[in-house]
């Protein structure tokens, strides 16, 4: 008998909800690299709740030839590390909309941030500073899901994250578990699950577009992102054991803006991959999945430099 391999849960909070650092202002956004990729990200298509619980922690460096705005000031020599634990849900509606699974969500992260510098202010000499804040970090939302099932195999989703500014954020402090600006991240992407062979695969992509920090009157660039993953799921205990690797590849196509922007726009770059492990167990109709995924940074411009470590779980009735 052949194995049943669910594909369900949920794109992941962490995703649309902790902030990732980046050469964007305070080197902090919205979009973390590798946030969907695999099975247990994408969009579900069985009517119900899909209840998800995840930790993401980020470490990484700058040069200190790259200099960062960051909270209205300007960092050279970066060095952070951000811990975050996010929670949340997604209801999946039994009534089809165009022939698409739609469904809504939402999800909290609480974040710690350590970061330091050499910070530098006017015209002054260049200073070392340390901060370190914990707190609720910006709330995401998602109004909008929706997947498509052309055939057995395949998979369509596309979905808009909206990230709003609810987290702590105060001006001149190095490290903010908020953002204090919006942004908007349509994203699309198709997904294969063949479960004969219990290979699959992956692809998303999408535009994170940023409205303007208020209080600094700085814009961050939009970005344009690409995960990719292709896993291979193998019947173990109850359960299926999938391993495999992801990649993922982010570009500003436009530079940031407003006060403490750099002339001609400050643009990053960055692209890596790693090994994902997780395992699939069906719990008579409900389904529970971990998963456990290292990506690192091969290559950076105007960013830090550094690794993601993911680990989720989700149970879907």
């Amino acid at each position: 008998m052949k194995p049943r391999i669910p594909i369900l849960t949920a794109i992941s909070a962490v995703l649309f909800a902790t902030p990732s650092l980046l050469a964007e202002e305070g080197g902090v956004g919205h979009h973390v690299p590798g946030g969907m990729s695999t099975l247990i990200d994408i969009v579900p298509t069985e009517p119900g709740w899909v209840l998800e619980s995840m930790y993401m922690r980020y470490s990484g460096d700058a040069s200190a030839a790259v200099s960062i705005p960051i909270a209205n000031r300007i960092g050279l020599g970066l060095d952070a590390t951000s811990d975050a634990f996010t929670l949340g849900g997604i209801y999946t509606f039994e009534q089809q909309v165009l022939g698409a699974h739609c469904s809504v969500g939402a999800f909290v992260p609480y974040v710690w941030v350590d970061v330091e510098a050499l910070v530098r202010i006017g015209n002054l000499p260049p200073a070392y500073q340390r901060s370190s804040e914990s707190g609720f970090g910006d709330i995401s939302l998602l109004p909008v899901m929706m997947a498509w099932k052309p055939h057995d195999c395949w998979q369509i989703n596309a979905a808009l994250p909206i990230y709003a500014p609810t987290g702590d954020y105060q001006v001149g402090r190095l490290a903010n578990p908020g953002l204090n600006h919006w942004s908007f991240d349509p994203t699309v992407g198709v997904a294969y699950s063949n479960e004969q062979t219990g290979f699959n695969f992956a692809a998303h992509t999408g535009f994170n577009f940023a409205t303007e920090n208020s209080d600094t009157n700085y814009r961050n660039g939009t970005l344009f992102h690409l995960d990719v993953s292709a896993q291979q799921l193998l019947p173990i205990g109850p359960g299926f054991l999938g391993v495999g690797v992801e990649a993922f590849y982010l570009e500003q196509v436009s530079g940031d803006s407003g006060r403490g922007a750099p002339p001609g726009g400050f643009k990053s770059r960055t692209y890596g991959l790693g090994p994902v492990l997780s395992y699939i167990l069906p719990v008579g109709k409900d389904v529970f999945v971990t998963e456990a995924r290292w990506l690192t940074e091969l290559d950076t411009t105007n960013r830090m430099q550094g690794d993601y470590f993911w680990l989720k779980a989700v149970y879907q009735f």
